[in-house]
């Protein structure tokens, strides 16, 4: 099988689709040495509330212009306070006792100074020790790329360092990429894969409607190990 690369910036307690994605390649990378976009999925997320969705944004400042590896956590009040949202809206779920400890663990034994590795270490603990996932996870900061490239630019001296022969990326990266980006991946002899992010099958939500765009949380806090049942990586 060829061998398959990811390459991602690491995002707050993301939805399935990011660990669907971790979990279709050999190895994840963190594209983390990019710049922070506010009010974005580096640093926020959604779960689901007897109300409705609702949003925990880990707060970054305001000083624009850093990287997302960058980005420090001034103040950690807001750890309890994204737990106790997720413990009073999911305290009835079907899987909440057995995971309950994983997430105080991480949310209200630990303090988080730099957004970057908080996300990470979330993404890998996550992966490996709940939904068992067993793909290899590395930083683009490992790697020497040009800072001041295009994306395309960037990517292939990354991608050429570990040796990539697959390359899947999810579908927003098309419009950046364009045709030129994507035969300069082509031409270095790595075949391109776009993520396909549809017609996922909808699981029990304690909190209905259903929503596929909510972080991994809910999935996991209702069905626990079983949550890669309704991945298309299984």
């Amino acid at each position: 099988m060829p061998f398959t690369v990811a390459m991602v910036q690491s995002s707050y307690i993301p939805w399935k689709g990011y660990f669907d994605m971790i979990r279709m390649v050999d190895l994840f990378v963190f594209y983390d040495d990019v710049q922070f976009t506010k009010e974005d999925w580096r640093s926020r997320n959604q779960i689901k509330t007897k109300d409705g969705p609702k949003w925990l944004t880990v707060p970054c400042g305001s000083p624009r212009g850093r990287r997302i590896c960058d980005v420090e956590l001034t103040s950690s009040y807001w750890q309890r306070k994204h737990w106790d949202v997720i413990r009073h809206s999911y305290a009835a779920a079907p899987c909440f006792e057995e995971w309950r400890g994983f997430f105080e663990e991480r949310y209200l034994r630990r303090t988080w100074r730099m957004l970057s590795e908080m996300n990470q270490t979330l993404i890998r603990d996550i992966s490996s020790d709940i939904l068992g996932i067993r793909t290899d996870f590395a930083d683009s900061r490992d790697y020497l790329a040009p800072a001041d490239k295009e994306r395309e630019e960037r990517w292939l001296p990354i991608l050429n360092q570990i040796g990539a022969e697959r390359f899947i990326v999810g579908p927003s990266v098309q419009s950046y990429l364009g045709a030129e980006g994507q035969a300069r991946v082509r031409d270095a002899g790595i075949e391109l894969v776009w993520m396909d992010y549809s017609d996922y099958p909808e699981y029990e939500q304690l909190h209905p409607p259903f929503k596929h765009q909510v972080s991994i949380v809910d999935l996991v806090l209702t069905h626990g190990t079983n949550a890669l049942r309704y991945m298309k990586s299984l």
